[in-house]
């Protein structure tokens, strides 16, 4: 069946450099080529195939409000009766955009935010500005307050790492002052272990290594978990942690209980892969072939897409999927 459920990358290249680490490795748009933009038409008739379609995500490397048009993709989607959710590092969220999001008939926002202080926050992302990111979530805040109404829902999404773990109960004071009151934690998500990996990825292989909570001291994870569950629940902040050791599951578990996603719908870069995952994130590690050229339902049920699953749910999984946080259960 066609999926009801799909992800679109409208921006390839980033603003701020990778959203987990200050380590440029995509080279896609500006000063490299030209902007890395999902062409509209394309859209489009992505989601003309999809007839079926309820859910749309938007999000990639990019930043989606970078693209010319974001606001145009979700108003096409919305009236077309699709639930449309975005992520955000909240950069470029002007008046103008806060302004947008609320009328544009957005559902969630999901609002990258990796630190609690400028410090921890811009040695993270480079180039970034921790007090205009703060000002941005406070157009949105004044913006749904005008138009009195709790979309977008907001959602504030950490990924957790040995550098900004001290933070985490202060974030969750940050993000109650703010008006966002459900904050999910992730785990760096890959260890980009595949032996296929293209050599540009070492930086980040690296970065994840040095970075990750798997290998770090359990007590004190445990004492800055524990903070900020308490602060949250004085608050009522729903607050989501991640596991910090794989996950073992019993013998003979199917892998679309361990990963569903390549069954749930795809995600697709701006020129139009169609990949398993945003986990895998760019088309040079893996993809299934353009959607442009073959169209999003006839990639979705083809040989390629279906041997993957096939491979996945089996004792013996993709490389690409045997190191992936969401397939151990520590994202």
């Amino acid at each position: 069946m066609p999926p009801a459920y799909i992800q679109l990358e409208p921006v390839g290249q980033c603003n701020l450099r990778c959203q987990m680490c200050p380590i440029q490795f995509r080279t896609d748009g500006p000063p490299h080529g030209p902007p890395a933009f999902m062409d509209f038409d394309m859209f489009t008739d992505i989601i003309a195939d999809l007839p079926s379609l309820r859910e749309l995500h938007l999000q990639g490397l990019g930043e989606p409000m970078m693209h010319p048009r974001f606001f145009d993709m979700i108003r096409h989607a919305v009236e077309r009766g699709i639930r449309v959710t975005t992520n955000t590092n909240a950069t470029l969220l002007t008046e103008r955009r806060a302004e947008e999001s609320v009328t544009s008939g957005l559902d969630t926002m999901h609002i990258s935010l990796d630190g609690a202080s400028a410090a921890t926050y811009e040695r993270i992302r480079e180039r970034a500005h921790f007090d205009r990111v703060l000002r941005n979530l406070d157009h949105l805040r004044r913006a749904r307050h005008r138009h009195q109404t709790e979309f977008p829902h907001l959602r504030l999404v950490m990924v957790i790492m040995r550098q900004n773990l001290e933070e985490l109960p202060a974030l969750v004071r940050l993000a109650h002052a703010h008006g966002i009151q459900t904050i999910f934690v992730q785990h760096l998500c890959h260890d980009f272990g595949e032996s296929s990996l293209p050599a540009h990825y070492a930086p980040m292989r690296e970065f994840v290594q040095s970075q990750t909570l798997l290998d770090d001291d359990p007590a004190r994870i445990a004492h800055y978990f524990d903070a900020a569950t308490s602060v949250a629940a004085g608050l009522g902040v729903d607050l989501r942690l991640p596991r910090t050791a794989v996950h073992a599951h019993p013998a003979g578990t199917p892998g679309r209980e361990r990963c569903n996603w390549p069954w749930h719908g795809p995600y697709i870069s701006y020129q139009g892969y169609s990949m398993p995952c945003c986990m895998i994130a760019t088309p040079d590690r893996y993809n299934f072939g353009s959607v442009r050229e073959r169209g999003v339902a006839a990639v979705w049920a083809g040989d390629e897409y279906e041997a993957f699953r096939a491979g996945l749910d089996s004792d013996t999984p993709p490389e690409i999927c045997r190191s992936c946080a969401v397939y151990n259960g520590t994202f």
